[in-house]
């Protein structure tokens, strides 16, 4: 590898010190190197697009990662992660391993991981003409970790219908249902009961958030199937409020009737794997606390 781009969170490397060393390395290797701010990425892409790029070095947390990743999907750029974050289930290094890790990409001497990513259409029903998507935000995206279509207001349950395939799976009253990758299956869906999915399987995990029932508990899909999630009516007095988000950022509003169809993106993400450490090893060092 020779030429590299640098995104950096800015506020989790706030003087710059771990940008600036990678980049001084790099550097001193003769390699080339642009650097960009996580919120300002998109003028970085433009040089990208017209001089290449062979990899993306990501400083921050999985958020971080996500972010970048998504930006870089049109590109094909792989991202290496570098954990300035707390868990870090997608960053590849921690910054104490920074000069080793660039010294192997020189050589090329790393692997491509690709991870799915879903996507997200909503469609409005006919019927419902209060509830739109916020101000200037799109209906469509595509996720690396999960989509997740939740309660609006603090009090309320809301009525979820949900189909695969066009088959009716469950209709269920609760807070939400979080639709999820196997890359996402430790986050949001495993704090919400999920199961943990090994992030090479090729499927997709329906998990309900708080249902107001004893019965329903996680499915895992094929990647090839079409789940539809339609937000039913709570009340007849009222209709009901819910919001899809994207990933933790993007928002919209959904009402009664409207729907979202949810399936495998035609982009994959790629992720720079640089030793053999297994995803069960990464879980028992993120998530188990051995007692010695």
């Amino acid at each position: 590898m020779d030429r590299f781009l640098i995104i950096t969170n800015q506020n989790k490397d706030k003087d710059y010190a771990v940008t600036n060393r990678i980049a001084g390395h790099i550097r001193t290797a003769g390699k080339q190197v642009i650097l960009s701010r996580l919120d300002n990425i998109d003028a970085a892409l433009n040089t990208v697009e017209g001089t290449g790029c062979d990899c993306a070095i990501v400083l921050g947390g999985d958020g971080t990662i996500i972010r970048a990743a998504k930006k870089l999907l049109s590109f094909g750029v792989p991202v290496l992660g570098v954990n300035l974050g707390t868990l870090g289930f997608l960053a590849e290094i921690e910054q104490q391993n920074v000069s080793e890790a660039l010294e192997r990409l020189y050589r090329d001497d790393y692997r491509i991981e690709k991870r799915m990513l879903l996507s997200g259409e909503i469609v409005k029903s006919i019927n419902a003409n209060n509830f739109t998507a916020n101000s200037g935000e799109e209906l469509t995206d595509c996720v690396l970790n999960d989509i997740v279509i939740a309660r609006k207001g603090f009090s309320r349950i809301i009525s979820l219908v949900i189909y695969v395939n066009d088959e009716l799976v469950d209709n269920f009253k609760g807070d939400g249902v979080i639709i999820s990758t196997p890359t996402g299956s430790t986050a949001y869906n495993l704090s919400a009961g999920g199961p943990i999915i090994n992030p090479r399987a090729d499927v997709i995990v329906i998990t309900p958030i708080c249902p107001h029932s004893l019965s329903p508990r996680s499915i895992v899909v094929s990647a090839g199937d079409t789940i539809r999630v339609t937000v039913g009516e709570s009340r007849k007095t009222h209709a009901s409020e819910a919001t899809a988000t994207y990933d933790g950022s993007k928002v919209a509003d959904m009402g009664t009737g409207d729907s979202i169809i949810i399936k495998k993106a035609a982009y994959e993400a790629k992720l720079i794997k640089l030793d053999q450490t297994s995803f069960y090893d990464i879980l028992r060092s993120k998530l188990v606390y051995n007692e010695d």
